[in-house]
């Protein structure tokens, strides 16, 4: 039987292991660093709401997302958006976009087919996509969660994982799917010249701040999908908000909303910033765009630092190369570090790096 280590258990490598579990020949171990599986994937639900710690959706004209949902039985959860217009925000007020304007309000490149359309997620939240991963794992593959792996390298019939502990793990195939810097530092010189650009990989961060409020305290329609800010109007790093409850359904419960805000911190003020911080920029941030009366009912405050992936040209080359230096060893790197940001790119750099393992030969 063959064996396959996963080293990350985010939704990429997640999607690599349940893929090889299809083959009854294939033994998979997957070691994840952190407590718990998903990555920047995490649904929180309770008090009757639905709180996306990270991302929220994945793209509509994804193909790969619905296909992983259906192939663990979920495919019928899927929900798109209730509304699709969004507003703007500039010295003039609020006001609704064309299809493609929010993303030119921020600088994002969007493909012709993808404008208004919006995203998908799942009735429950995206973790639904985690938590259907995990249990069809449960049974067909060792799954350690706590695992802090300190080394990766090639072997003469494959690779091996050390961790931490100093226990070792050898292996037919090795995927790591891990962070951009975080591989640099398994890898070390098996990732040759690429080493230093993985090392130095361009990365920006992430604080979201979701707001809940009794409805009569907005005096909004937020008949849309949220608000972008433009540029020469964004204070303290937000960008944008989302009006969570009226772009999915099931997001609150009745006569209550919820209001995520979008900021891109500063490396200080990630550090420095503490909840309670981060909640009075969001409901400043709010206050400055919506008309909100009071304190909100509940706060979430979520941080993701160096998370997010710089896709710049020269940042391809650099894994491209990582890429050609580890093609002759048993090593594949895998998730939205390397193959491009969001959920849609992490499902099928997923499936890629189980393909390789067919390629290898070591599944049917």
């Amino acid at each position: 039987m063959a064996k396959v280590i996963v080293v990350g258990g985010g939704l990429a490598g997640l999607t690599a292991a349940f893929r090889l579990c299809n083959d009854a020949q294939v033994h998979v171990d997957v070691l994840e660093a952190g407590p718990s599986l998903g990555g920047q994937i995490q649904t929180d639900r309770s008090a009757g709401f639905a709180i996306e710690r990270g991302a929220e959706g994945f793209v509509f004209r994804s193909e790969a997302v619905p296909a992983l949902a259906a192939d663990l039985g979920i495919g019928d959860e899927l929900i798109g958006q209730s509304v699709l217009h969004s507003y703007g925000f500039s010295d003039s007020g609020l006001r609704v976009l064309a299809p493609g304007e929010a993303a030119a309000f921020l600088s994002f490149q969007v493909s012709t087919a993808d404008l208004g359309k919006g995203i998908r997620t799942f009735r429950r939240g995206m973790a639904s996509l985690i938590w259907a991963l995990e249990d069809r794992l449960r049974s067909r593959a060792q799954l350690q969660c706590g695992a802090v792996a300190t080394r990766i390298e090639p072997t003469d019939h494959g690779a091996s994982v050390t961790l931490e502990d100093g226990s070792r793990y050898d292996a037919d195939l090795v995927v790591a799917a891990t962070p951009a810097r975080a591989t640099a530092s398994l890898l070390g010189p098996h990732l040759g010249e690429a080493h230093a650009g993985l090392a130095l990989a361009p990365t920006l961060s992430s604080v979201t701040v979701e707001l809940a409020f009794e409805r009569a305290q907005v005096d909004h329609l937020l008949d849309g999908t949220g608000f972008v800010v433009a540029t020469d109007q964004q204070r303290d790093g937000l960008r944008a908000g989302t009006f969570s409850s009226a772009k999915f359904v099931d997001r609150s419960p009745p006569g209550q909303i919820s209001l995520r805000l979008f900021f891109r911190p500063s490396p200080e003020d990630v550090r420095r910033l503490d909840d309670d911080a981060w909640t009075q920029r969001a409901l400043a941030g709010v206050r400055r765009v919506l008309p909100v009366t009071g304190q909100p009912l509940r706060t979430w405050v979520s941080r993701w630092p160096d998370a997010l992936p710089v896709f710049s040209d020269g940042y391809k080359a650099v894994v491209a190369a990582a890429e050609a230096t580890l093609a002759p060893h048993a090593i594949v790197l895998a998730g939205s570090a390397f193959h491009g940001a969001g959920i849609d790119a992490a499902v099928r750099s997923g499936n890629a790096a189980a393909a390789t393992a067919k390629v290898r030969g070591l599944t049917s």
